[in-house]
């Protein structure tokens, strides 16, 4: 059957979308629903950047969901299970359009999700390009000053965007045995674990959190410097542009390195500087390693260390 186009205005658009959740998802627990709203926010966004520009309007054809796959892909460089997820819930928003009537068929049946990896596809970065990383971010500004610490959390902390948003100040924890960032990873309730932070870490920690002396122990650990928002906390966004921003300027940025192969890069140099794998495994918070081994062998990045490779 042909793609049969259908324009909705933005206010349209949030129509279905609460329509969708309250009666096509009635069934569904709570969770579920809230889920596939949040996940249909980005569809929003999306739709309302091209809603103003007629000639790029989404009609809700499957050449529009390709776009909107191909944005999610390179634009907002999400995940493989993450792009799979999204298209998921825009597949069944169309479900709903056409048991409304409003679509003769789904346009978004056609556009397949992406495969679950079977291996980390998130590139890391090599010696050179952990050093000319950190020559790319400026250490004269309150920004950079920031920005380094965030980085060298990620490179040397192997702490994840989301981990670093949720911390607070008081999370820092500087004891006799070193200093540890208590963390609330992914779908994690509590601030309960205590990652050990090397010097490479805690030194440009330390340089930001001196600019920001008397500040509450309850305050976000990084805040945006912004003159609009300042002080506010940064969101997962923001940081993943920041680091793309100083990965684009170190020229390190490729097919396959993100924000997140800071995380990677981490276990790498752990690694490389004879952590045992066990001791890697737990400071990643990982329930394995293998896959991440495997990687490093294959792309000959690990260094050799007989028996103890």
């Amino acid at each position: 059957m042909a793609d049969t186009p259908l324009r909705l205005s933005v206010a349209q658009l949030e129509s279905r979308l609460d329509g969708f959740v309250t009666e096509y998802l009635k069934d569904k627990s709570p969770e579920t629903r809230g889920t596939y709203r949040r996940t249909l926010n980005e569809f929003e966004r999306y739709h309302a950047t091209r809603a103003a520009r007629p000639s790029s309007r989404f009609k809700f054809v499957e050449t529009d969901v390709e776009a909107y796959k191909a944005y999610l892909m390179e634009e907002r460089e999400l995940s493989q299970v993450s792009v799979s997820t999204y298209l998921t819930a825009l597949r069944r928003l169309c479900d709903y359009l056409v048991a409304r009537g409003e679509l003769d068929d789904n346009p978004a049946r056609g556009v397949k999700g992406n495969r679950r990896p079977q291996s980390h596809t998130r590139g890391v970065l090599t010696e050179d390009e952990v050093e000319s990383l950190f020559e790319a971010v400026p250490k004269t500004t309150e920004i950079g000053r920031r920005d380094r610490a965030l980085i060298a959390l990620m490179v040397y902390g192997g702490l994840s965007e989301v981990e670093l948003v949720r911390a607070d100040v008081g999370d820092v924890d500087r004891t006799l045995m070193g200093t540890f960032l208590h963390v609330q990873g992914k779908g994690r309730q509590s601030k309960d674990e205590a990652v050990p932070l090397d010097p490479e870490a805690v030194d440009p920690l330390e340089i930001y959190l001196m600019e920001r002396e008397g500040a509450a122990p309850t305050a976000p650990l990084f805040v945006s410097h912004g003159h609009r928002s300042a002080g506010t906390r940064l969101n997962t966004r923001s940081v993943r542009g920041r680091v793309n921003t100083h990965l684009r300027a170190a020229k390190v940025k490729r097919r396959g390195i993100s924000p997140h192969s800071l995380t990677h890069t981490a276990a790498l140099i752990w690694l490389n500087s004879g952590v045992p794998v066990e001791e890697v495994r737990r400071r990643m918070r990982h329930g394995t390693l293998e896959t991440t081994m495997i990687s490093f062998k294959k792309q000959g990045l690990l260094k050799a260390r007989g028996d103890d490779e």
